[in-house]
């Protein structure tokens, strides 16, 4: 599905000065603001404790901001967003068809009325003919294509993703990266993704948004003008190692600023 240029994109959700503070003294961010635009494949990129995932909470509604606004274009409406977290935070006692469709089933739909949805969304990730196992005959890359499955069944109009990477070897990770964009490509939706690595947000995104710690805020964005679709051609480029030197050096910026 076509994506339009960055600058013509209809906005989906906002942030706007955002300060999050817990306890009372703790504050893990700062005036943050972010607008996040229809078709965006957004990175957060920052140091450990720049509260990455702490934004990526308050945009899923799963904590509430300390000041400042987080507002919905046109209204939030149920199925409008899906959540993969670093962990794939699969039920252990049921199928993988019952996991993918929870969304729904929260919704009161039954398995049998959504189970076209479930083997699309199964199809898209590569796991035909697996709905019917169980998460504990599935390796960590299969179990994240579950999570990621569950996440967009309802095609959302964006996904937040955690870190969903992180824990899986190099050759998976590449392999998921790739999957992904070819996933978003398929279905046309909007994802913020939190990362530690340059080099899997530069590959990823079109626009890296560069996080300092200590309050969490917006130092730098950096803008990837790459074409997609994205692969090996383009992880071997020039124009590959240009971007990660960009982002690497708003990254050093980040962490001198904290």
């Amino acid at each position: 599905m076509p994506v339009p240029a960055i600058d013509q994109r209809s906005p989906v959700l906002r942030m706007a000065n955002v300060d999050k503070v817990f306890g009372g003294s703790v504050q893990a961010l700062s005036g943050m603001s972010l607008n996040i635009n229809e078709g965006d494949f957004i990175s957060l990129l920052g140091p450990s404790g720049c509260g990455k995932s702490t934004a990526l909470r308050l945009l899923s509604g799963l904590l509430s901001p300390t000041a400042g606004r987080i507002e919905w274009a046109g209204g939030y409406q149920k199925g409008d967003l899906g959540v993969v977290f670093q962990e794939p935070t699969l039920m252990p006692w049921a199928t993988v068809g019952k996991n993918v469709s929870l969304p729904f089933r929260l919704r009161g739909k039954s398995q049998k009325a959504v189970q076209a949805e479930v083997e699309e969304a199964l199809a898209l990730v590569g796991l035909e003919g697996f709905e019917d196992s169980f998460p504990r005959e599935l390796s960590g890359g299969m179990k994240m294509r579950v999570s990621i499955a569950r996440a967009m069944v309802t095609r959302p109009r964006l996904i937040l993703m955690d870190e969903p990477f992180a824990a899986l070897d190099e050759i998976t990770r590449f392999k998921l990266n790739n999957d992904l964009l070819a996933l978003k490509e398929r279905i046309g939706c909007t994802v913020v993704f939190v990362t530690h690595s340059v080099f899997e947000s530069v590959f990823l995104s079109d626009r890296i948004v560069v996080m300092a710690a200590r309050p969490g805020r917006v130092i730098r964005e950096v803008q990837v003008a790459a074409p997609y679709p994205r692969g090996e051609v383009f992880r071997t480029s020039a124009d590959y190692a240009a971007y990660c030197r960009q982002a690497s050096e708003a990254l050093q910026d980040a962490m001198e600023a904290a």
